[in-house]
Order: structure tokens, then C-alpha cells, then sequence
């Protein structure tokens, strides 16, 4: 653990999510010379991200950290909600192929599980520095279909310096605009004895990253414009029961999506409609985020994750976005919202490789200057997503 001073931190700061950390998961913060842009990450929890800040202990915490979870420190049996601005799991959820359901149990919560290997198993940590730390595991997994998976994963962590800004964006910044970027890296590997195929099922990276929300955030998906008979339906909106028009909207070349944590539902985007990147605007507290990510061309196999048996298992979606609200019960979970991607589903044989790469990036500063970013690397601008709704 690289840790701080006991300090007293208010609600909603990097510090205090640390707080929150100690004595109950092990970390590591990742910090730039100048200690203002701060990543931190857990070996306990699987190489997550938990959350990463541009203003140093003190400067806003831009993750969604489950404190009240991670203080009392209990175990949940059918999945754990630490929270966390990038986690990584295993795909497919559901179908003939899932990892979260027994052989021929019903597809339905009470029969639903998060595996422990990226639920609650600590990953080993194998390398690190003050801006880079290094996880690996070896673990087994038996689909729906009674298929084993002997799988090595190796997941790598590093803070985004200037020069990779330049490559984002293409020109550097205005001194106004504070930013914090991190990349992982994600290797999957098969170290069974058995071809990983459309027979036996194949797995998939997926990441999921969990962000605080605000009455005025809203989630940007650009998606390829053309023939819907060529490249399918623009959105997949069917996860939990249609959303509502003033909740999401699609608008030239753009998809809007509320991130308000107030109303449940999950979008998605096949890999013929889906770019290479993502985002969202916090307009209250002036954050801008991008996830950019390795989106292979003319890859189609993406893992189909529907809680049913499928025709077609290697038709799901390469984004998603999730937004938390109440469930039928009055409980919530949250709240927060989710921008996820998803590796291509992997066709491996013994002794083969499949790398998914993400880069996370957050902005904060002057509209004007926010609008440059915006423009090129989503394709609109601040207006733009301020009047979405």
C-alpha cells in the first residue's frame, strides 16, 4: 500500500475514498510528478480502478467508490458492489455461455453470480511504479453449457502523461483545463489444452467503469450513420424495458443517454455501429469524460449477453452505458452511471493472446476550452450535449 496521512477529508474528495480503503482493501495510488493527478487502484479488488482525481487529496472524486460497502466489510453472495470507475469482468452474462449462471439454472436474479475470480479473489500484483502497476491470475471458469475455461490474465494499470494527450487529442491543452488519464491494458490468455470456439463458447473482456452522477450529466455515444438493413438497428435499448424519449435521444450521428442515476436502463451499440470512443458531460461540476478504446476492424463475434438461450450468441454489443435508479422495491444501488466496452469474443487455442486496451480520460475547465475537445474527438459540441435534454 502506498498511503497518505490520516487527514480528514470531506465527502466527494479523492482523499476520502482513500480513507475509505484503508485497513479494509489494499491500494496503490498512481500519481504524477507534480501530485495533482492521482489514479487509485486495488489488488484486492481484481486491478480495479477505483476512482482518480486531477486536483490532488483533496480535488473531486470523479469514480464511484461504495464506501459504506468497503468499511462494513462484508461478503455478498450474489455479487459485491464496491464500486469502481473501471473493473474488469468476463463475459458473456447471460445465454447459453455465461459465466454467471450454473448449468440449466434459470436466467433470473436469484439465480444470478458474479464469479469470485472478479468479484472478490485479489488479483497478484507483479510489477509496479509511481505511475504503473502490473496484475496477473490464473483462474477457471465453467460456462452455462458445462464448458471449462483455464484462463491467465494479466492487467496493467498506467497514468496518462502529456504526450499521450498529444496523441488523444492531437495539439496539447489550454493551462486552464485541469485532466487525469489512465490506460489498462487487459491480456486474456488460454492456458488450457482445449480450443476456446463458437462450440464450446468464448469468453470476452469486459470493462466497466461506475461515475458519479449528476442532475445534468449526460452520456455521448457517437455511432456510424448509414443503411439500417447493412449495419442494424442504432440502439439496443431492450436490457431493462424501454427508455423514455426525454431519457434518450439520437440525433445526427450522436446518441444522448442521461446519466442521472434517477431511472434504470442500459443502452448498447453492435460493432457495426460503434466507434472507438465514448463519453460523458457533467455540466455542474464542469467534467468532461472520454473512453477511447482498440475496437478491431471488421470483428464482429462480440459476445451476446441476454438473459435467454440465443440464436445468435456472438451478436451482442462492443459499448454500453448504464444508468442507476430505484428498483421496484424502492431500494437503489447506486447511485451512479456506467460507460462499458467489450473485447471481441476470443477465439483462442492454447497458448494464445487477446489484448483489449482503454484509455480513460477526464477533463475539467472552461467551457470554451472543453468545446475544443469535444469537437474533435466526439464530433460535437458542449452546446450540443447541454441541450440534449
Amino acid at each position: 500500500m502506498k498511503g497518505t496521512k490520516n487527514t480528514e477529508f470531506n465527502k466527494g474528495t479523492f482523499g476520502y475514498d482513500v480513507e475509505a480503503m484503508k485497513g479494509n482493501k489494499t491500494f496503490t495510488i498512481l500519481r504524477s510528478s507534480s501530485n495533482d493527478r492521482m489514479v487509485l487502484v486495488s489488488a484486492d479488488l481484481q486491478g480495479r480502478v477505483m476512482t482518480s482525481t486531477f486536483d490532488g487529496m483533496n480535488g473531486f472524486s470523479i469514480g464511484w467508490v461504495n464506501d459504506k460497502y468497503i468499511k462494513a466489510g462484508k461478503i455478498q453472495e450474489h455479487f459485491n458492489p464496491w464500486g469502481g470507475e473501471e473493473r474488469l469482468w468476463l463475459g458473456p452474462e447471460g445465454g447459453q455461455f455465461s459465466f454467471f449462471f450454473k448449468p440449466g439454472a434459470p436466467f433470473d436474479l436469484d439465480h444470478w453470480y458474479t464469479p469470485a475470480a472478479f468479484d472478490t479473489e485479489p488479483f497478484e500484483t507483479e510489477k509496479e511504479s509511481d505511475t504503473m502497476i502490473r496484475f496477473g491470475k490464473e483462474i477457471i471458469l465453467e460456462n452455462y453449457s458445462g464448458h471449462r475455461f483455464d484462463i491467465g490474465i494479466q492487467r496493467t494499470v498506467r497514468l496518462l502523461e502529456e504526450k499521450d494527450l498529444k496523441g488523444l487529442s492531437g495539439e496539447m491543452l489550454s493551462h486552464s483545463i485541469k485532466w487525469v488519464g489512465y490506460e489498462t491494458e487487459n491480456v486474456l490468455k488460454n492456458i488450457g489444452d482445449q480450443a476456446w470456439t463458437k462450440e464450446t463458447g468464448m469468453p470476452s473482456m469486459w470493462l466497466l467503469g461506475m461515475y458519479n452522477p449528476s442532475d445534468a450529466t449526460t452520456i455521448v455515444i457517437p455511432y456510424n450513420t448509414g443503411d439500417g438493413n447493412v449495419l442494424g438497428r442504432i440502439v439496443n435499448d431492450a436490457y431493462f424495458g424501454k427508455i423514455a424519449p426525454d431519457r434518450l435521444k439520437i440525433e445526427g450521428g450522436v446518441i444522448f443517454f442521461k446519466g442521472d442515476g434517477k431511472s434504470r436502463g442500459k443502452i448498447g451499440l453492435n460493432p457495426e455501429r460503434a466507434k472507438y470512443v465514448l463519453g460523458s458531460y457533467d455540466e455542474i461540476n464542469h467534467i468532461l469524460t472520454v473512453v477511447k478504446y482498440n475496437k478491431p476492424k471488421g470483428v464482429t463475434d462480440y459476445v451476446n449477453s441476454m438473459w435467454e438461450i440465443q440464436k445468435d450468441p456472438f451478436s451482442g454489443d462492443v459499448v454500453n452505458a448504464y444508468n442507476d435508479g430505484p428498483l421496484p422495491d424502492g431500494g437503489q444501488l447506486g447511485p451512479f452511471y456506467e460507460l462499458e466496452t467489450s473485447s471481441p469474443a476470443a477465439a483462442l487455442r492454447p497458448g494464445e493472446k487477446l489484448v483489449h486496451v482503454s484509455q480513460t480520460w477526464h477533463f475539467s475547465g472552461d467551457e470554451e476550452f472543453l468545446n475544443e475537445i469535444t469537437e474533435k474527438i466526439l464530433g460535437i459540441t458542449i452546446g450540443n450535449i447541454k441541450n440534449a435534454f
